[in-house]
């Protein structure tokens, strides 16, 4: 079997560097429109048997075909071309999954259901850490529990030596990061679907020396599907960003400013976007090199045998120094890699389009994590 890889950035090389050294595709094909990226891309990976081609993802018919050549297809493109890939899988007989990044596409997706059932094909959204992983761990512990009454996911990306002010550096786009700051978190509350506004609800969480007291705080995105699909099993359930102290203040103070509007301001004899300039900035003053390391903390609560019982999963996650592979890469590529491992061995058969919840098994996906070194620690608590 072949596989795509679309898109040369921090993700797709992350997704093709697991492919190559864990995958038994018989060919591993690497595209993006910068000649520049799938150059170092092509650095990064070195001697892995991975093939290399420029390729514009908005060319339908260069698209079209390279899809229509593979039998699974992996988008590591920014969440607005998801709809039109998958489209272009499903009528290609080809799987397709995909990193997410935003609930209107995930549900565009979704619609195309019947679709990709008649063409016998697997489509999987959000496949990568939050919404990904967290989802896969979800399921877990609403199949371990007889009921659940509340779910809550905490997760952060973060330099392992912070630099003031904002003690961040970038492991992922700005645009997607401004996007989780400013659109409305959702989350379940007794069987309803509800919004709240992101960068609220602000609550200390503790992790080992040298991280202590951390910081967490409603964020969008990271949820996904998860409250629709567990509407009615779970009671509560939320999703936060795990960020260095502080953060959070400085970052809403910005946003309060006006910083992430999209409506263009007058600046001297120019019209300019305020989010343009943050972005712009953020760029130029994070850096985007250097250690990180992810944290993930998911409880959940609920009973079992008419027992109160509280599930808790842990990861610290640090980046490979060794291969230049940094732990966001780590944490949201391999899930990525191993889930289009599990379509191609048949592990998940079932045509159609599901998000990770609904179709990714826990525990395979966490022995296969473990083989690359991203330890998840599950620990059962009597009395809740």
């Amino acid at each position: 079997m072949d596989v795509l890889v679309i898109g040369a950035g921090m993700m797709g090389r992350a997704i093709a560097f697991d492919l190559a050294r864990h995958s038994d595709f018989t060919r591993i094909l690497l595209v993006d429109s910068n000649k520049t990226t799938l150059e170092t891309a092509r650095a990064f990976l070195q001697n892995a048997p991975v093939d290399y081609k420029n390729l514009d993802v908005t060319n339908r018919q260069q698209i079209n075909k390279a899809i229509g050549n593979v039998d699974v297809a992996i988008s590591a493109v920014p969440y607005f071309f998801n709809v039109t890939l998958a489209t272009a899988a499903i009528q290609a007989s080809t799987h397709f999954i995909d990193l997410g990044g935003n609930n209107e596409v995930v549900a565009a997706e979704r619609a195309l259901a019947a679709d990709a059932r008649r063409h016998h094909v697997t489509v999987i959204p959000d496949c990568g850490l939050a919404p990904g992983l967290v989802s896969v761990i979800t399921r877990d512990i609403v199949e371990t529990l007889d009921t659940v009454k509340s779910v809550k996911l905490r997760v952060g990306g973060l330099p392992v030596h912070p630099k003031p002010p904002l003690n961040y550096q970038l492991v992922f786009s700005p645009d997607g990061l401004i996007n989780e700051y400013v659109e409305d978190a959702m989350i379940l509350d007794h069987g309803k679907v509800r919004k709240k506004p992101s960068m609220t609800e602000l609550e200390t969480l503790r992790f080992p020396a040298p991280f202590g007291a951390m910081e967490a705080f409603l964020t969008s995105g990271g949820c996904s599907t998860l409250p629709y699909t567990y509407q009615h099993k779970i009671h509560y359930l939320d999703y936060k960003t795990i960020r260095y102290p502080g953060h959070c203040a400085k970052i809403k103070a910005i946003l309060d400013l006006g910083f992430a509007d999209q409506q263009p301001l007058p600046v001297g004899t120019a019209m300019i976007r305020p989010r343009d300039i943050l972005t712009a900035l953020l760029k130029y003053h994070l850096p985007s090199e250097g250690e990180d390391v992810v944290l993930l903390k998911v409880t959940g609560a609920g009973t079992k045998d008419g027992s109160p019982v509280c599930l808790e999963y842990r990861l610290i996650d640090y980046c490979d120094t060794r291969n230049g592979v940094s732990a966001m890469m780590r944490t949201t590529g391999y899930p990525v890699s191993i889930t289009s491992q599990f379509i191609a061995s048949g592990l998940i058969p079932t045509p159609g389009v599901f998000c990770p919840e609904e179709i990714i098994p826990y525990a395979p996906m966490v022995t296969e994590l473990k083989k690359r070194g991203v330890i998840l620690k599950r620990v059962i608590r009597q009395g809740g």
